[in-house]
């Protein structure tokens, strides 16, 4: 078999999945935003504390699942969400609207409550976000200190971080938007044990995770602000991990970028081949990195994301002899017809 036979194929079976015939118009560069850092670094300071005061909501209030993946934050067409969080015989959610500048509340008994996303401070923010839950009559007490990140000043306190660029906000949800369209896509053939495309407010990255369906052994690095056991339960079990990453000020890797990983982390993986060119091992990060700039400059931006994603898994899951007979669809699989399509 030639090298890399195998990745066209899966890349190629990930594209027939979606049933959706790509023209160079959509993969152009226009639907795949530019995103430096540099542009928009305040307001992506203060969003990443932002998205940690809603998402520790659902922390405080939804039932605990395996790896913390109650806690995490979805994408929409407009921004992200919680999704609906259990209250007192009901249920709510919280969205950020990045095209309508606004923070959304909703309940399940018909209330709406909207904040206006705006240049505020983290604190006012605060202020404003319990006061709109309380409104509608929901009470709840979160630990208002940022985690994974080293800075330690508190949510009540902290009137550093006040910047909001419309702009920027709407530009970091419509990578989102074709970040999540490209894992899920990359999800559909992986019928192992596999995260949603979901957002860590704590890394403030969009991630989907595979499981071998081995334990690993108890992790033991150390993140900013996060007890050891958080972690302990999130890497309880083997897992290789990719998704896209919107960078941060003073990080290893500045800039946004596509990333994934295996942890643990088998032998070679510094040196595996993996595609396409431009993408690299980091080692410090033990982590492969695409950058987004190489991504939306590509011919095929999508093709080069799934063309990372799909190499990388290879090169991490061969190596660490997972049984990809078993936790992938096989050779040459299409999906059965949808209702909307009809059947032939």
């Amino acid at each position: 078999m030639l090298p890399g036979f195998e990745t066209r194929h899966a890349l190629d079976a990930m594209l027939r999945i979606s049933g959706v015939i790509e023209t160079q118009s959509m993969l152009h560069t226009g639907t795949w935003p530019r995103l430096a850092l540099d542009e928009w670094a305040p307001t992506q300071s203060t969003l990443h504390r932002w998205t940690q005061i809603v998402g520790k909501t659902r922390l405080a209030l939804a039932p605990m699942q395996n790896h913390w993946w109650q806690v995490v934050l979805y994408v929409t067409e407009r921004g992200l969400t919680t999704s609906p969080i259990p209250y007192d015989g009901r249920t709510f959610d919280v969205s950020f609207d990045f095209t309508g500048h606004k923070l959304i509340a909703r309940t399940s008994d018909g209330d709406i409550r909207t904040i206006p996303l705006v240049a505020r401070s983290v604190a006012d923010f605060y202020d404003e976000y319990m006061s709109m839950l309380r409104s509608l009559g929901i009470e709840v007490k979160i630990m208002p200190v940022p985690m994974e990140m080293p800075d330690t000043l508190r949510f009540t306190d902290d009137r550093t971080h006040a910047s909001y660029d419309p702009d920027a906000a709407h530009r970091f949800s419509q990578v989102l938007v074709q970040a999540d369209r490209v894992l899920k896509r990359f999800r559909a053939r992986f019928i192992g044990k596999s995260s949603p495309s979901h957002f860590w407010w704590g890394g403030f990255d969009l991630a989907c995770t595979r499981f071998s369906g081995r334990p690993a052994p108890e992790y033991g690095a150390v993140i900013p602000n996060c007890p050891a056991y958080v972690m302990r339960e999130g890497y309880s079990h083997e897992c290789i991990s990719a998704g896209w990453w919107a960078g941060s000020v003073g990080g290893p890797v500045a800039d946004s970028a596509f990333y994934a990983y295996s942890y643990p982390e088998p032998p070679g993986c510094d040196v595996a081949p993996i595609r396409p060119e431009g993408a690299y091992y980091h080692p410090d990060m033990h982590e492969w990195i695409l950058p987004y700039e190489i991504v939306r400059s590509a011919p095929e931006p999508e093709r080069a994301v799934l063309e990372f994603l799909q190499s990388t898994y290879e090169a991490a899951a061969d190596r660490a002899k997972w049984d990809r007979a078993a936790l992938e669809r096989p050779s040459g699989w299409e999906p059965p017809p949808s209702a909307a399509r009809g059947v032939k």
